[in-house]
């Protein structure tokens, strides 16, 4: 069987850059709830959940109404901002057409909420090559593999038969702790942080056919 058999791509910082945009709207919502927020608070809690990272933000346990709240006022701002304000990184499409033209099987396996998902795939014009968009719902965030073992499982795909790409810390540890291979990209991390990853590459565009293939041959940890 092909290697890989599926690929997993996390969406924030892989598919697109959208630090910016989640920067802004995450800092004007906190800001109106007086607690505060900057570039480095903001690097700490990238690709985890909202009902993760409130709590840490606000420095205490919050009744869950005021988290459900306060996260749809933030990603409500961030699908409006959208809309023309988006790209795909280099290299994504490029991939996402070899990798279906190599028969593998591809999914979204984000953090993010759905509604987020689904608006990125649609405003970068990628969902075509897509089989399935999968978020953890209910389930545990990054660095919990959920998410990866249930886009997996929907594929029909054993773990070891998945290739990860990732660009957060918690991603690349939830990749590792489903016996999965990973890619990372340094789009929000630098690449001295990412050593967990089988590959790390700058941008998607540096990296070679050579080196995803070479990983038919290792096995996973």
């Amino acid at each position: 069987m092909p290697f890989p058999n599926a690929v997993l791509w996390d969406m924030d910082g892989v598919l697109a850059d959208t630090s910016p945009l989640h920067f802004a709207t995450w800092e004007h919502v906190l800001n109106e709830q007086s607690i505060p927020f900057d570039r480095q608070k903001f690097h700490m809690i990238y690709g985890l959940k909202n009902h993760d990272l409130l709590p840490f933000l606000a420095g205490k346990p919050m009744e869950p109404k005021w988290v459900e709240r306060i996260a749809a006022q933030k990603e409500l701002a961030f699908r409006q901002m959208l809309p023309g304000n988006l790209l795909p990184l280099p290299g994504v499409v490029d991939w996402l057409k070899r990798f279906l033209s190599w028969g593998c099987q591809q999914a979204v396996a984000s953090s993010a909420p759905p509604e987020n998902v689904e608006a990125l795939v649609d405003e970068l014009g990628i969902r075509q090559y897509f089989n399935a968009l999968v978020t953890p719902g209910d389930l545990p965030g990054k660095p919990d593999p959920a998410v990866f073992l249930l886009a997996a499982r929907q594929l029909n795909v054993s773990p070891q038969y998945c290739l990860v790409i990732e660009d957060s810390i918690p991603g690349v540890e939830a990749a590792k702790r489903a016996k999965m291979h990973c890619i990372a990209v340094t789009t929000t991390n630098p690449p001295e942080a990412l050593t967990g990853a089988d590959i790390v590459v700058e941008t998607m565009a540096q990296l070679t056919e050579a080196q995803v293939k070479s990983l038919l041959y290792t096995e996973t940890a």
